[in-house]
């Protein structure tokens, strides 16, 4: 029996492109595991902890450690997160490397500002306690260029059609 390559399907972008939405739609087609930082992250507040620079990397941390213990029972894993740096990106490039993972990114935006600021300004919040960011968090929140290839999808296009472009590019690493 020949097993197919996990997938590590990461899923990246600003607050309110569509992330979250369609990730969930993603991960219950495929079946693969759903780990959304952000979930993470409320988590370890409701615990406690005060809300910091190091909530929300222990939060990226744990995705990555719960990833990896799926990816290595060869389980796909999705991840949801804004990955908007490169030590977050780093992150996800070595872990399909140690565990032989085929990753895949999927960048979300929303290339209508005004659009985008509905969203954000609309949005109830998701993961209490964590926060809902403003628009002026995610209009000046850093998030730089990918220097590697991605799908980029317009979280403003129907949902059955970024699924179905989404399924469509991790098709490679199904099984026929």
């Amino acid at each position: 029996m020949v097993r197919k390559p996990p997938l590590l399907l990461v899923f990246a972008g600003l607050p309110g492109v569509g992330k979250s939405t369609l990730a969930r739609e993603v991960a219950r087609v495929l079946g693969a595991v759903w780990l959304r930082v952000d979930t993470i992250e409320a988590s370890l507040l409701k615990a406690g902890l005060a809300r910091s620079f190091e909530t929300g990397l222990a939060a990226y941390v744990v995705a990555r450690d719960v990833a990896e213990d799926r990816l290595r029972l060869g389980g796909d894993v999705l991840i949801d997160a804004v990955n908007g740096v490169e030590p977050a990106r780093a992150m996800w490039r070595e872990l399909a490397e140690e565990c032989h993972a085929d990753r895949r990114i999927v960048e979300l935006v929303c290339p209508d500002s005004v659009e985008h600021r509905r969203r954000v300004e609309a949005r109830p919040s998701a993961t209490p306690p964590l926060p809902t960011p403003t628009w002026d968090e995610v209009r000046t929140r850093e998030y730089v260029p990918w220097n590697e290839p991605v799908l980029r999808v317009d979280g403003t296009e129907p949902l059955p059609e970024n699924l179905s472009r989404v399924l469509g590019y991790c098709a490679p690493t199904r099984p026929s």
